[in-house]
């Protein structure tokens, strides 16, 4: 944790408690405000005072004395309802920010630079390889924001610092002088309704990335559908436009519908990359997060093959599409974080030869929206709770067996991929299920495949899975 000057010598409340809220207290502390935190929860309040956090019951103060509300992100703002905290902060025209906020405004000071990611999905992903492709190259650079550390658990801002920020929808609707050096946005698509109302009003937020830009500022937008591409043309002239598309060659732009990524510019090809032979970047929403981290690393002034070195090295994010091992031809696939018929569909669109592992508790559809990859299954491995309704949906479609648990559904797809008569198979855990039934969430399920595998006699682990 380290200072935030900005505030020094005003009131801020702040609401929410968890280690976002903790840590952005404890730094507007250290920097000379006086603080007053609050949260709805008992237990929450008690671990913040334990952390030397000032408590003030904010439902007694006076908000004409408080200067600016850090507002949790997680905490409602406008839909359904706003907090309580915050009817209270606009009855007094009192600034509604978030932790996010006030880092911004002391990287605004530091000389530092942001490279800030939003997006429906993929963000995560995105962010991790920014980070890895800056890192690999020698950068000074940082990852956090909704993935990894709070920002003020970074290190502190200095001059030729690079931080790369994975950005939610409710983070950006806390930060009005969001303006960052290189902002990305992968895709829009309906979200969070909930809390934004209107796909419009999430779209907006969404597009808010790019408000402030100005001519020395690089904009990076995925133009696939049909949200971010009117933000694009919206963003025409107001900075240094990037467009992106894995669907279509642009003739300006980054593009990649094959996988070979190709910058090009009035045309001509400036730049080429294969992203076929990038092991953690396989699939078309990969070589989105791989086009869009292409531009971000070029926009703080790597070489080609600088981030083509980046790129291969690149382990990919864990329990996203994520090798783990080999065993003779056979792969060994974790996406243990697929937990719907949506997520794994991804991961079923990537490979041909598939020993599929599935199952847990289902959720609402369950895998019938599956169907069109059925045909890229050479077995299927049910597990848990849902396995009687898979074998009823795969029965007459695909080979499956009902397996007594993970650990036996990795030994028998092992064996059944090994004497495939088709080439590259791949054994695929991603349930398209919750994991509850069986473990506490899905990292736990993940790690317990990785270790399934690693009992296989002769199996080389890869280094980030061992």
């Amino acid at each position: 944790m380290f200072p935030a000057a900005s505030f020094k010598g005003k009131t801020v409340a702040v609401f929410g408690l968890a280690r976002s809220g903790i840590s952005c207290a404890l730094a507007l502390k250290a920097g000379g405000a006086t603080v007053l935190a609050w949260d709805d929860s008992d237990p929450a309040i008690e671990v913040a005072r334990g952390e030397g956090v000032p408590i003030a019951n904010l439902h007694n103060a006076d908000f004409h004395s408080v200067d600016a509300l850090v507002l949790s992100p997680g905490v409602p703002l406008t839909h359904p309802q706003p907090h309580w905290t915050v009817t209270k902060a606009r009855a007094t025209g009192t600034e509604v920010i978030g932790d996010t906020e006030v880092f911004a405004r002391e990287v605004a000071r530091s000389g530092a630079r942001i490279v800030a990611i939003t997006g429906t999905n993929g963000k995560s992903t995105t962010t991790a390889l920014i980070g890895h492709i800056l890192k690999s190259a020698g950068l000074d650079a940082e990852v956090g924001g909704n993935i990894g550390l709070a920002v003020f658990n970074l290190s502190a801002p200095k001059q030729g610092r690079v931080y790369v920020l994975e950005l939610s929808s409710f983070q950006i609707d806390l930060m009005p002088r969001l303006k960052p050096d290189v902002g990305v946005l992968t895709n829009i698509t309906p979200d969070h309704l909930d809390r934004h109302g209107t796909i419009e009003n999430y779209a907006a937020v969404k597009a808010r990335m790019f408000a402030q830009q100005a001519d020395a500022d690089t904009s990076i937008i995925c133009v696939d559908d049909e949200w971010c591409s009117a933000v694009a043309d919206r963003q025409v002239g107001k900075s240094s436009l990037k467009r992106v598309s894995v669907l279509q060659e642009l003739a300006e732009g980054v593009s990649a519908p094959d996988g070979v990524l190709r910058e090009r510019k009035y045309g001509a090809v400036m730049a080429e990359m294969d992203l076929r032979a990038m092991p953690a970047l396989q699939g078309r929403h990969n070589w989105q997060n791989a086009c869009v981290a292409y531009c971000s690393a070029r926009a703080v002034g790597l070489s080609v093959e600088q981030i083509e070195r980046g790129m291969h090295s690149f382990g990919g994010l864990a329990h996203r599409m994520q090798e783990v091992a080999r065993l003779g031809q056979v792969r060994f696939v974790n996406d243990s974080k697929a937990t719907n018929a949506d997520a794994a569909e991804k991961a079923l669109s990537t490979f041909e030869n598939i020993y599929w592992i599935a199952g847990g508790i289902a959720k609402s559809g369950g895998i019938e929206p599956l169907q069109p990859y059925f045909n890229r299954m050479s077995k299927a491995y049910l597990i848990g709770v849902a396995a009687d309704e898979f074998a009823k949906v795969l029965d007459g479609q695909v080979a499956f067996e009902k397996s007594e648990s993970l650990d036996a559904a990795v030994a028998h797809a092992a064996r059944d991929a090994g004497d495939a008569a088709k080439p590259d198979p791949v054994v695929l855990l991603s349930p398209a299920c919750a994991s509850f039934d069986q473990y506490k969430n899905f990292e736990v399920r993940g790690n317990a495949f990785v270790a399934a595998v690693a009992k296989l006699p002769g199996v080389a682990m890869t280094e980030r899975s061992a």
